[in-house]
């Protein structure tokens, strides 16, 4: 049998921040995780670059429960901690829009940096290690875990559980942290898809065909009010990119999206404006100036744009075409799932957790950190950033 003082379960973001933490405290660290490289999340992540904090990470970009649950921890270890990390070791990085900040090179040099901290702070890391039972037993010496893997067994006084969610199953998610959760009467909230792409129903997805790869700027909102403007993408399946992964999070299934295809734009004073300047022009080319030809010739073909000269518009038919386009509405048929998503919505409950040190309030001993809590961050580094939080939190506790 091994002996560590923390066993660290997974080897992503969180528990690899986690198990570095803890060892520079002099704590002996094992990280256990199934897979045959660490940090394969953070590895796709980013389009490879990594997309590995938001300078702007605050906790009203987080869904939880509890929404003041990830404050302590997020101003305990902030977007510009991580941010000297990075520069610490010397990697490129660059800044894009709202805040985000990416590896200029690849994702890997986050890996690295992560694997050389946990190698400095002394800990061992054991790859193709699959968890098979935790259980608390008591000795001469107290109370303690022992772990048993597929090929040892670890006695240690504190587990952390960094198993992270479902999303991504071709990358190994397992449920595993939510069974340990349960299996020490921990509540676990339910789960489901979050920053993930939207299926439609087969008339709209003939409606659209064609469309894919369109990208536009839109503004999109939830049913829950939420709304976000960045750009949606129409895919062969049905609509994606940065607006769509956002309300994702926030959509529930038979709700509806609205989509404002032209947020930047009044149509209620363009459409006058156009009938004064280019009266003869139709109603159908002049929209195609401003959105995907395509598109106008669907809402042609649906009747929502009669195809006529601009000046034959009368003030009702203005108000129509502008509500249909400010005021989209599209009913999803459901999202990808986790096979496509980059986040799992739900977990477990916070509330039978520490907000300073992520442990459990009703099992000394054990901690829960990163994705496989009920903490779902926006799109654009905020999920990342709670992994480095609460991973640096957990570990000056354990």
């Amino acid at each position: 049998m091994v002996t560590t003082d923390v066993l660290v379960i997974g080897a992503g973001a969180a528990g690899l921040m986690c198990a570095a933490t803890a060892g520079y405290r002099g704590k002996s660290v094992t990280v256990l995780d199934m897979g045959k490289r660490p940090g394969r999340k953070i590895l796709i992540s980013g389009g490879g670059r990594c997309n590995f904090t938001n300078e702007n990470a605050g906790p009203e970009h987080y869904i939880c429960e509890n929404p003041h649950f990830t404050k302590s921890a997020l101003s305990r270890y902030t977007a510009q901690d991580f941010i000297e990390l990075v520069e610490r070791h010397g990697v490129d990085y660059h800044h894009k829009t709202l805040g985000q900040l990416f590896c200029d090179n690849s994702a890997q040099d986050i890996v690295d940096i992560l694997l050389t901290e946990c190698e400095w702070a002394g800990v061992k890391v054991a790859l193709r290690t699959e968890v098979l039972s935790v259980e608390k037993v008591s000795s001469s010496a107290g109370e303690r875990f022992v772990v048993k893997t597929t090929d040892n067994r670890y006695q240690c006084d504190s587990v952390v559980v960094a198993s992270g969610g479902l999303t991504m199953p071709k990358l190994g998610a397992t449920p595993i942290g939510y069974k340990i959760a349960e299996q020490f009467a921990l509540s676990v909230l339910p789960t489901t898809a979050a920053l993930v792409p939207f299926t439609l129903h087969d008339h709209d997805k003939k409606l659209f065909d064609g469309l894919s790869g369109v990208s536009l700027f839109t503004e999109v909102s939830s049913d829950s009010g939420d709304s976000f403007q960045e750009n949606i993408l129409f895919t062969h399946r049905g609509l994606s990119g940065p607006a769509i992964l956002q309300i994702s999070s926030y959509w529930r299934a038979g709700q509806a999206v609205t989509i404002n295809l032209l947020p930047e734009t009044n149509l209620n004073k363009m459409l006058p404006y156009w009938q004064n300047s280019q009266a003869d022009k139709s109603v159908k080319n002049l929209l195609a100036t401003l959105l995907p030809k395509r598109f106008i010739e669907v809402l042609v073909k649906e009747g929502v744009i009669a195809d006529k000269p601009v000046k034959q518009l009368n003030h009702a038919d203005i108000q129509t075409i502008s509500d249909y386009i400010h005021a989209w509405q599209i009913k999803p048929n459901g999202t990808e799932g986790y096979r496509t998503a980059e986040v799992t919505l739900g977990g477990v409950d916070t509330d039978e957790l520490s907000s300073k040190t992520f442990a459990s309030k009703k099992q000394p001993g054990l901690f829960f950190i990163g994705e496989v809590i009920d903490v779902t961050g926006w799109l654009g580094g905020y999920n990342f950033q709670f992994c480095w939080a609460s991973g640096y939190a957990c570990g000056q506790a354990v």
